[in-house]
């Protein structure tokens, strides 16, 4: 019972990750670009408003976490490539000996 326990935990995990990094970075991404409209105003928009800056500034912090997730990920897979590591203990990620 103690193994199906443990396998249910695992798949949790991996169904959390799946959703946060397989849907959640698009979303992420997709409110961004509609920020940026929102932001830009005039013809981005049906109602011809002035740009707003609380869209521009979204628009950038949603940019900013999609390409940092992203870079993490290609280190990720190049640290592996080359038998290295990645460590979270310093809050930065930093690649260290297996």
């Amino acid at each position: 019972m103690e193994l199906l326990t443990t396998e249910l935990q695992t798949m949790g995990r991996i169904l959390v990750v799946a959703l946060v990094l397989g849907a959640g970075l698009p979303v992420l991404f997709s409110v961004g670009i509609r920020a940026m409209a929102y932001g830009a105003g005039g013809d981005a928009e049906n109602s011809h408003a002035p740009g707003h800056p609380v869209g521009r500034v979204v628009a950038v912090v949603c940019f900013a976490v999609v390409v940092a997730c992203v870079a993490v990920g290609i280190t990720y897979v190049v640290a592996s490539g080359f038998g290295k590591a990645l460590d979270f203990s310093h809050v930065l990620p930093t690649v260290v000996d297996e």
